[in-house]
C-alpha cells in the first residue's frame, strides 16, 4: 500500500511539473511569436497557455495585450469583431489583477483594454471609463516606477482630454460630474511621454505619441526630433511598429511643409 501511495505521489509531480513546463513553454512561444510581429500565433500560444492554468497571471495579461494587437489592426468594417477582440482583453486583463493584485502589467492592462473599450460606448460611459484608465495607469506606475507601457497611458490620457471639443469638456464637468478632467494637462501629456521615452528610447510608439503631442503644443520644431528618430529605428515587438513608423513620416512631411 505504501508503494502504491509513494508512486501515485510521483506520477502526480510528474504530471505537475510538466503542466509547468508546458506553461512556460507556451508563454515562451507566444513572447517570440509577439517579438516577430505574429500577433495570431502569439494569442494561439497563450490561449494554450490558458488552456493549461486559467490563473497564469502572464498567461492572462499577454494574451490580453495580443487580444488589443489584433483589434487595432481590424478597420472599421470589422468594428463588431474587433469589439470583441477588447471586451475579452478587458476581461482577460482582469482576471489577471485578480490573480495577482500587485502585478503592474496587469493594471497596465486593464487601462489599455478599458480605453479600447471605452471607444465603443456612449459619452456618459466613456467619462466613467476615463477614470478607470487614469486609475489602473496610476496603480501600475506606483507599483513600478519605471513601467513605460502605463506612463504613455498616462501621457496619451491628458492627450486625449485635451483634444476634446470645449463643449463636450464642459458637459461632462457639468452635466457628468467629471471634475477629473480639471487634472489633464498639455504639460502633464508631454511629462508622461518623455519619461517614457526615456524609460526605452528605442519604442517607436513613444516617440510617436510624444511628437504628437508636442505638435498640439504649437512646438514642431521639438517634434521633428522624435520623428526623424522613429525613421531611424529598428521596427520592434509591436505589430503596430510599421504603420507608427508610416504615420511619423505622415507627419513629419507635414510639418515640412509649414
Amino acid at each position: 500500500m505504501r508503494a502504491f501511495a509513494l508512486a501515485a505521489t510521483a506520477l502526480l509531480v510528474c504530471a505537475t511539473g510538466a503542466a509547468t513546463q508546458d506553461l512556460a513553454g507556451h508563454i515562451a512561444a507566444g513572447d517570440a511569436a509577439r517579438c516577430q510581429r505574429n500577433a495570431q500565433p502569439a494569442l494561439t500560444n497563450y490561449r494554450q497557455a490558458l488552456a493549461t492554468d486559467s490563473l497564469s497571471y502572464d498567461a492572462n495579461w499577454k494574451a490580453s495585450r495580443v487580444l488589443v494587437d489584433l483589434g487595432l489592426a481590424l478597420p472599421d468594417a470589422q468594428r463588431a469583431r474587433r469589439d470583441s477582440l477588447y471586451a475579452e482583453a478587458r476581461t482577460l486583463a482582469e482576471r489577471a489583477v485578480r490573480v495577482n493584485a500587485g502585478g503592474a502589467d496587469g493594471h497596465y492592462m486593464v487601462a489599455v483594454a478599458v480605453g479600447r473599450v471605452a471607444l465603443t460606448k456612449g459619452p456618459r460611459e466613456r467619462v466613467r471609463y476615463a477614470r478607470v484608465i487614469r486609475d489602473e495607469a496610476l496603480r501600475a506606475t506606483e507599483l513600478n516606477a519605471r513601467h513605460d507601457g502605463a506612463l504613455h497611458v498616462l501621457g496619451r490620457w491628458n492627450a486625449e482630454i485635451q483634444r476634446l471639443p470645449g463643449v463636450t469638456k464642459f458637459f461632462a464637468k457639468t452635466f457628468l460630474g467629471a471634475s477629473i478632467f480639471n487634472e489633464a494637462t498639455w504639460e502633464n501629456s508631454e511629462q508622461y511621454f518623455t519619461q517614457a521615452v526615456n524609460i526605452d528610447p528605442a519604442n517607436i510608439y513613444h516617440h510617436l505619441d510624444l511628437a504628437e503631442t508636442l505638435i498640439d503644443m504649437d512646438r514642431p520644431q521639438d517634434a521633428r526630433p522624435h520623428l526623424e528618430r522613429v525613421a531611424q529605428l529598428a521596427l520592434g515587438c509591436d505589430p503596430q511598429d510599421p504603420v507608427y513608423k508610416q504615420q511619423a513620416a505622415a507627419l513629419l512631411q507635414r510639418i515640412s511643409r509649414r
